[in-house]
Protein backbone atom coordinates (compact mmCIF):
# COMPACT_ATOMS: atom_id res chain seq x y z
CA UNK A 1 0.00 0.00 0.00
CA UNK A 2 1.67 3.34 -1.14
CA UNK A 3 0.38 6.09 1.32
CA UNK A 4 1.21 9.69 1.01
CA UNK A 5 3.89 11.32 3.84
CA UNK A 6 1.34 14.55 3.96
CA UNK A 7 -0.96 12.06 5.48
CA UNK A 8 -1.02 12.36 9.32
CA UNK A 9 -3.48 10.22 11.67
CA UNK A 10 -3.99 10.57 14.83
CA UNK A 11 -5.92 7.88 16.99
CA UNK A 12 -7.85 8.58 20.38
CA UNK A 13 -8.77 6.13 22.43
CA UNK A 14 -11.94 6.79 24.80
CA UNK A 15 -12.92 9.03 21.93
CA UNK A 16 -16.63 9.23 22.56
CA UNK A 17 -17.12 11.63 24.81
CA UNK A 18 -15.22 14.50 27.43
CA UNK A 19 -11.37 15.13 26.64
CA UNK A 20 -11.81 12.06 24.14
CA UNK A 21 -14.17 14.10 22.16
CA UNK A 22 -12.34 17.40 22.52
CA UNK A 23 -8.97 16.26 21.83
CA UNK A 24 -10.43 14.40 18.20
CA UNK A 25 -12.01 17.48 17.32
CA UNK A 26 -9.06 19.66 18.19
CA UNK A 27 -6.79 16.86 15.53
CA UNK A 28 -9.69 17.21 12.99
CA UNK A 29 -9.03 20.57 12.80
CA UNK A 30 -5.40 20.40 12.27
CA UNK A 31 -5.70 18.56 9.34
CA UNK A 32 -5.46 14.88 11.21
CA UNK A 33 -7.30 11.30 9.70
CA UNK A 34 -8.67 10.23 13.23
CA UNK A 35 -9.12 6.39 14.38
CA UNK A 36 -11.70 6.94 17.43
CA UNK A 37 -11.52 4.01 19.59
CA UNK A 38 -13.82 3.13 22.49
CA UNK A 39 -16.36 0.71 24.25
CA UNK A 40 -19.31 2.37 22.71
CA UNK A 41 -19.99 2.40 19.21
CA UNK A 42 -22.81 4.91 18.76
CA UNK A 43 -21.22 8.73 20.26
CA UNK A 44 -18.16 6.81 18.14
CA UNK A 45 -20.32 6.83 14.92
CA UNK A 46 -21.72 9.98 15.80
CA UNK A 47 -18.43 11.60 15.88
CA UNK A 48 -17.20 10.19 12.44
CA UNK A 49 -20.38 11.96 11.08
CA UNK A 50 -18.82 15.38 12.07
CA UNK A 51 -15.57 14.64 10.95
CA UNK A 52 -17.22 13.46 7.61
CA UNK A 53 -19.45 16.69 7.53
CA UNK A 54 -16.17 18.35 8.64
CA UNK A 55 -14.64 17.53 5.34
CA UNK A 56 -12.14 15.50 7.29
CA UNK A 57 -11.57 11.62 7.24
CA UNK A 58 -12.29 9.51 10.49
CA UNK A 59 -13.11 5.22 11.19
CA UNK A 60 -14.60 4.24 14.53
CA UNK A 61 -13.54 1.20 15.74
CA UNK A 62 -15.16 -0.61 18.55
CA UNK A 63 -12.33 -1.42 21.12
CA UNK A 64 -11.97 -2.65 24.65
CA UNK A 65 -8.29 -1.33 25.72
CA UNK A 66 -7.97 -4.10 28.72
CA UNK A 67 -8.21 -7.18 25.84
CA UNK A 68 -5.25 -7.75 23.73
CA UNK A 69 -7.18 -9.35 21.07
CA UNK A 70 -9.31 -5.95 20.89
CA UNK A 71 -6.27 -4.01 20.68
CA UNK A 72 -4.57 -6.25 17.88
CA UNK A 73 -7.82 -5.76 16.15
CA UNK A 74 -8.14 -1.85 16.16
CA UNK A 75 -4.09 -1.89 15.13
CA UNK A 76 -4.61 -4.25 11.82
CA UNK A 77 -7.67 -1.80 11.02
CA UNK A 78 -5.18 1.05 11.59
CA UNK A 79 -2.82 -0.21 9.06
CA UNK A 80 -5.65 -1.78 6.59
CA UNK A 81 -7.34 1.48 6.37
CA UNK A 82 -4.41 4.00 6.86
CA UNK A 83 -0.87 2.16 6.36
CA UNK A 84 0.38 4.18 9.25
CA UNK A 85 0.51 6.28 12.45
CA UNK A 86 1.64 9.19 13.64
CA UNK A 87 -0.15 10.55 17.07
CA UNK A 88 -1.50 8.34 19.98
CA UNK A 89 -3.87 9.87 22.45
CA UNK A 90 -3.88 7.27 25.26
CA UNK A 91 -7.25 8.38 26.64
CA UNK A 92 -9.09 5.48 28.08
CA UNK A 93 -9.44 5.62 31.35
CA UNK A 94 -11.73 4.47 34.67
CA UNK A 95 -11.56 5.37 38.21
CA UNK A 96 -12.65 3.50 41.24
CA UNK A 97 -16.05 4.25 44.28
CA UNK A 98 -14.06 6.87 46.51
CA UNK A 99 -14.07 4.32 49.50
CA UNK A 100 -11.48 3.27 52.16
CA UNK A 101 -9.00 0.67 50.76
CA UNK A 102 -10.27 -2.01 52.65
CA UNK A 103 -13.93 -2.07 51.16
CA UNK A 104 -12.98 -1.77 47.61
CA UNK A 105 -13.38 -5.13 46.21
CA UNK A 106 -10.56 -6.70 43.91
CA UNK A 107 -12.08 -6.59 41.21
CA UNK A 108 -13.06 -2.78 41.13
CA UNK A 109 -8.89 -2.43 41.28
CA UNK A 110 -8.41 -5.17 38.59
CA UNK A 111 -10.72 -3.09 36.47
CA UNK A 112 -9.11 0.58 36.97
CA UNK A 113 -5.40 -1.25 36.74
CA UNK A 114 -6.58 -3.24 33.16
CA UNK A 115 -7.74 -0.04 32.00
CA UNK A 116 -5.34 2.88 33.13
CA UNK A 117 -2.28 0.28 33.42
CA UNK A 118 -2.30 -2.42 31.10
CA UNK A 119 -4.76 -0.59 28.29
CA UNK A 120 -2.38 2.06 28.02
CA UNK A 121 0.60 -0.68 27.65
CA UNK A 122 -1.13 -2.64 24.93
CA UNK A 123 -1.74 0.58 22.67
CA UNK A 124 1.36 2.09 23.14
CA UNK A 125 2.99 -1.47 22.54
CA UNK A 126 1.08 -1.81 19.07
CA UNK A 127 1.46 1.60 17.86
CA UNK A 128 5.34 1.79 18.93
CA UNK A 129 5.08 -1.92 16.77
CA UNK A 130 3.61 0.11 13.98
CA UNK A 131 5.65 3.33 14.31
CA UNK A 132 8.88 1.36 13.68
CA UNK A 133 7.77 -0.63 10.46
CA UNK A 134 5.98 2.51 8.89
CA UNK A 135 7.96 4.57 6.38
CA UNK A 136 8.81 7.79 7.50
CA UNK A 137 9.51 6.04 10.67
CA UNK A 138 8.35 7.55 14.11
CA UNK A 139 5.43 8.92 15.44
CA UNK A 140 4.26 10.06 18.97
CA UNK A 141 2.38 8.65 21.94
CA UNK A 142 0.64 11.24 24.49
CA UNK A 143 -0.34 9.32 27.90
CA UNK A 144 -3.18 11.12 29.74
CA UNK A 145 -1.84 11.31 33.13
CA UNK A 146 -3.53 12.83 36.39
CA UNK A 147 -2.18 15.11 38.63
CA UNK A 148 -3.23 12.07 40.67
CA UNK A 149 -0.16 11.14 39.37
CA UNK A 150 1.84 13.50 41.79
CA UNK A 151 -0.79 13.78 44.66
CA UNK A 152 -3.36 11.33 45.64
CA UNK A 153 -7.32 12.22 46.33
CA UNK A 154 -8.61 10.43 49.31
CA UNK A 155 -9.67 6.92 48.85
CA UNK A 156 -8.04 6.49 45.49
CA UNK A 157 -5.16 3.97 46.11
CA UNK A 158 -6.19 2.05 42.51
CA UNK A 159 -6.83 5.43 40.40
CA UNK A 160 -3.55 7.25 41.81
CA UNK A 161 -1.42 3.77 41.41
CA UNK A 162 -2.24 3.60 37.67
CA UNK A 163 -1.50 6.65 37.24
CA UNK A 164 1.75 6.70 38.80
CA UNK A 165 2.07 3.52 36.90
CA UNK A 166 1.46 5.66 33.50
CA UNK A 167 4.29 7.97 34.18
CA UNK A 168 7.00 5.20 34.33
CA UNK A 169 5.83 3.87 31.16
CA UNK A 170 5.61 7.62 29.76
CA UNK A 171 9.62 7.81 30.95
CA UNK A 172 10.10 4.23 29.39
CA UNK A 173 8.83 4.96 26.35
CA UNK A 174 10.25 8.44 26.02
CA UNK A 175 14.09 6.60 26.30
CA UNK A 176 13.63 3.63 24.07
CA UNK A 177 11.72 5.63 21.42
CA UNK A 178 14.91 7.85 20.12
CA UNK A 179 16.39 5.21 18.39
CA UNK A 180 13.26 4.72 16.38
CA UNK A 181 12.11 8.64 16.02
CA UNK A 182 9.27 7.79 18.59
CA UNK A 183 8.44 10.36 20.87
CA UNK A 184 6.41 9.66 24.19
CA UNK A 185 4.37 12.53 26.29
CA UNK A 186 2.30 12.55 29.26
CA UNK A 187 -0.44 15.20 30.12
CA UNK A 188 -1.34 15.71 33.66
CA UNK A 189 -5.24 17.26 33.57
CA UNK A 190 -6.54 18.39 36.63
CA UNK A 191 -10.36 19.27 36.83
CA UNK A 192 -11.43 19.52 33.43
CA UNK A 193 -15.64 19.87 33.12
CA UNK A 194 -16.58 16.56 30.99
CA UNK A 195 -19.77 14.78 31.37
CA UNK A 196 -17.75 12.33 33.81
CA UNK A 197 -15.90 15.41 36.30
CA UNK A 198 -19.30 17.28 36.73
CA UNK A 199 -19.95 15.62 39.84
CA UNK A 200 -17.33 17.40 41.19
CA UNK A 201 -19.26 20.41 40.63
CA UNK A 202 -21.49 20.07 43.97
CA UNK A 203 -18.04 19.45 45.93
CA UNK A 204 -15.47 16.90 46.36
CA UNK A 205 -13.50 15.18 49.47
CA UNK A 206 -10.46 17.12 50.67
CA UNK A 207 -7.32 16.07 52.56
CA UNK A 208 -8.78 17.27 55.68
CA UNK A 209 -11.51 15.43 55.75
CA UNK A 210 -13.98 18.23 54.51
CA UNK A 211 -15.89 18.39 51.58
CA UNK A 212 -15.87 21.75 49.21
CA UNK A 213 -16.47 22.63 45.82
CA UNK A 214 -13.40 23.15 43.21
CA UNK A 215 -12.83 25.02 40.65
CA UNK A 216 -13.25 23.63 36.68
CA UNK A 217 -11.80 24.51 33.68
CA UNK A 218 -13.12 23.91 29.82
CA UNK A 219 -12.07 20.84 28.49
CA UNK A 220 -11.36 22.91 25.39
CA UNK A 221 -7.95 23.90 27.20
CA UNK A 222 -7.14 20.23 27.45
CA UNK A 223 -7.58 19.68 23.96
CA UNK A 224 -5.29 22.84 22.78
CA UNK A 225 -2.45 21.40 25.00
CA UNK A 226 -3.14 17.76 23.69
CA UNK A 227 -2.96 19.55 20.26
CA UNK A 228 -0.25 21.64 21.01
CA UNK A 229 2.16 18.67 21.71
CA UNK A 230 1.24 16.44 18.60
CA UNK A 231 2.13 19.12 16.34
CA UNK A 232 5.25 19.57 17.58
CA UNK A 233 8.18 17.90 15.38
CA UNK A 234 9.43 14.59 16.10
CA UNK A 235 13.00 16.14 17.63
CA UNK A 236 10.94 18.53 20.17
CA UNK A 237 9.31 16.90 22.53
CA UNK A 238 6.65 17.60 25.29
CA UNK A 239 7.88 15.09 28.42
CA UNK A 240 5.18 16.11 31.25
CA UNK A 241 2.72 19.15 31.00
CA UNK A 242 0.36 19.65 33.62
CA UNK A 243 -2.87 21.78 32.97
CA UNK A 244 -4.78 22.29 35.42
CA UNK A 245 -7.62 24.89 36.92
CA UNK A 246 -5.76 27.52 38.43
CA UNK A 247 -7.22 27.71 42.12
CA UNK A 248 -8.01 23.60 42.47
CA UNK A 249 -6.30 22.50 45.90
CA UNK A 250 -2.75 21.37 44.76
CA UNK A 251 0.04 23.15 44.71
CA UNK A 252 0.95 23.67 48.47
CA UNK A 253 -1.17 22.58 51.28
CA UNK A 254 -4.26 22.36 52.92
Amino acid sequence: MTVSTTLRVALITGAGSGIGRAVALGLLEDGFSLVLAGRRQEPLDELVAVAIEAGGSAIAVSTDVRDPSSVDGLFNRIEAVYGRLDVVFNNAGVGAQAIPVDELAVEQWLNVINTNVTGVYLCARAAFGLMRRQTPQGGRIINNGSISAHTPRPFSSPYTASKHAVSGLTKTLALDGREFNIACSQIDIGNALTELSARMTTGVRQANGQTAVEPMMDVKHVADAVRYMAGLPLSTNVLNMTVMATNMPFVGRG
